[in-house]
């Protein structure tokens, strides 16, 4: 069993080169023998290739790995508060509820270029009507708007992403629940 085996290994390993008698040119140059070790002399070929990845490659987009009542869990990067996704940025949005949401602090969203199609604006536990004159300003800009409660958000923001949309998102993070809590009477 053991001989078959070395025997193998000894044909794999000559499959590479030219045991022919009648030819010397697989051994006559020493770049093409596997002993040569390169040096400086060797010019080119003693140059290593290093790589530097300076940013993810085109195209890559961002999704949102987790929520809380603190805040988001944005491709592993935690974000406390409010935060404003603006692919590829992250950013903190300067608003403390959706009643804080105005003409002013919907502003980034509008200038961005290149254009975006959509606007999601996640209100926190629940779905909150936002000001007529914020969502008047958007259309007027070409920019759709859905407001939803944040979970339905997030998981609406992940699926364009997804497709490859040009979305953004205004994200509040949801208040803690109350449903669970004892009354005491």
């Amino acid at each position: 069993m053991a001989s078959v085996m070395c025997a193998r290994l000894l044909q794999r390993s000559a499959r590479g080169f030219n045991l022919y008698t009648r030819t010397t040119t697989a051994f006559s140059s020493p770049f093409q023998c596997r002993a040569h070790r390169l040096g400086p002399g060797d010019d080119e070929l003693y140059q290593r290739t290093t790589v530097s990845i300076m940013q993810k490659e085109p195209g890559a987009s961002i999704m949102i790995h987790g929520y809380s009542t603190r805040g988001f869990n944005i491709d592993d990067n935690k974000v406390y508060g409010p935060c404003a996704l603006l692919p590829p940025a992250i950013l903190q949005w300067n608003v403390g509820g959706h009643e804080d949401i105005s003409e002013e602090s919907v502003s980034l969203f509008h200038l961005l270029e290149p254009r975006i199609e959509m606007l999601i604006l996640g209100t926190g536990s629940r779905t909150e009507r936002i000001n007529p004159k914020v969502l008047a300003l958007l259309k007027k800009k070409g920019i759709a708007v859905e407001v939803q409660d944040t979970a339905n958000a997030c998981a609406t923001f992940n699926f364009m992403m997804s497709e490859g949309r040009l979305v953004a998102a205004g994200l509040i993070p949801p208040s803690v629940s109350k449903a669970l809590e004892v009354q005491e009477e």
